[in-house]
């Protein structure tokens, strides 16, 4: 597949594919252009948010030249994140907000930035993504056919279920977890003892309601925007993954702009960026007060999360190859 999504993005280097962008000007300078941006996540999201910033400031920039369809919920690939990562890189649409974990499952190195318990704050992550880790990201998306437009933020993933506190590995056993759609992840969770399932994310809260999975792990507003205090009882603050969000826009279309509309949609992104990671954070603590409001909420200590990290051997173990030292020495905390 990886092979089979940079001929595509070959292709769309060559010949501009229309259905993600209406409009005229080609190539020149001057031209008017409707693009589709989608996101995986909800409406009420801070992706969403994120991408209706960057579409204000490219109307802005550009005096009105360029416009964005924001389309929620993966609605243009059926729910199915890794086929909107596919239509990102055939042309089919020309934007999107996807985390590493959705690419991951067509090259296994998009996944070393969200190796388990890799970061322990915030602090550690910024240095990474704003230097080497964006090096490595731009490399990985270069050779798709993606021009890398920046990272948004996800943020660290919680874990939520419907019945059983969980401060150990073992309280996990015999649970059926929701998980991102990677490899990586049905592994982390074979190895804490749990049945991890991936599944569209348009189906999960529904499969939570009645009660064909146990739980799922994600962001904290993701589990807040997606109301999954509604048919869940537990949260979990672990952090055990940091999960950016990469900016990418079909490279095809990208490079058919004049160097002058290259430069708007840069630069848009990168403030939309910045707006849409200081949004997230803004909203955490705020959004985790509702939630405890809601749910029974158990944040970890360090003696319980370093039982979390030995059992992580074993995933190290297979994975770090798989992500390269090229890739994964460029991810690792600084200092």
């Amino acid at each position: 597949m990886k092979k089979a999504l940079m001929l595509a993005g070959a292709t769309a280097a060559t010949a501009l594919v229309v259905s993600g962008c209406s409009g005229s000007g080609g190539g020149g300078e001057g031209g008017s252009y409707t693009w589709d941006f989608t996101i995986t996540t909800s409406d009420s999201s801070t992706w969403y948010k994120g991408a209706e910033k960057f579409g204000e400031l490219l109307d802005e920039k550009s005096d009105g030249r360029m416009t964005l369809n924001i389309v929620a919920n993966e609605q243009l690939s059926g729910g199915d994140p890794a086929a909107g990562v596919e239509m990102l890189a055939d042309g089919s649409k020309a934007f999107s907000y996807n985390s590493p974990i959705i690419y991951s499952g067509i090259d296994q190195r998009f996944g070393a930035i969200t190796a388990p318990f890799l970061f322990e704050s915030l602090e550690e992550v910024d240095p990474v993504l704003e230097g080497t880790g964006a090096e490595a990201y731009d490399q990985l998306l270069d050779e798709m056919g993606i021009e890398f437009l920046g990272f948004g933020e996800s943020g660290f993933r919680q874990l939520t279920n419907a019945d059983t506190e969980v401060t150990a590995p073992k309280d996990l056993a015999g649970m059926k977890f929701r998980v991102a759609g990677s490899a990586l992840f049905l592994d982390i969770y074979k190895e804490l003892g749990a049945d991890p399932v991936s599944m569209n994310w348009a189906e999960v809260f529904t499969s939570l309601q009645n009660g064909t999975i146990d739980g799922q792990e994600n962001p904290l507003d993701i589990i807040h925007s997606s109301s999954l205090a509604e048919v869940q009882k537990n949260l979990t603050l672990w952090n055990y993954v940091y999960d950016p969000l990469l900016l990418g826009m079909n490279k095809g279309m990208f490079d058919e702009l004049s160097p002058e509309d290259q430069q708007i949609v840069t630069e848009a992104a990168a403030e939309a960026n910045e707006y849409q990671v200081q949004l997230n954070r803004d909203l955490a603590d705020e959004q985790l007060t509702e939630l405890e409001g809601q749910m029974e909420v158990t944040e970890l200590t360090p003696e319980q999360l370093e039982e979390f990290r030995t059992a992580m051997e074993p995933v190290y173990a297979k994975y770090e190859g798989e992500w390269t030292p090229e890739i994964f020495d460029k991810v690792q905390p600084q200092g």
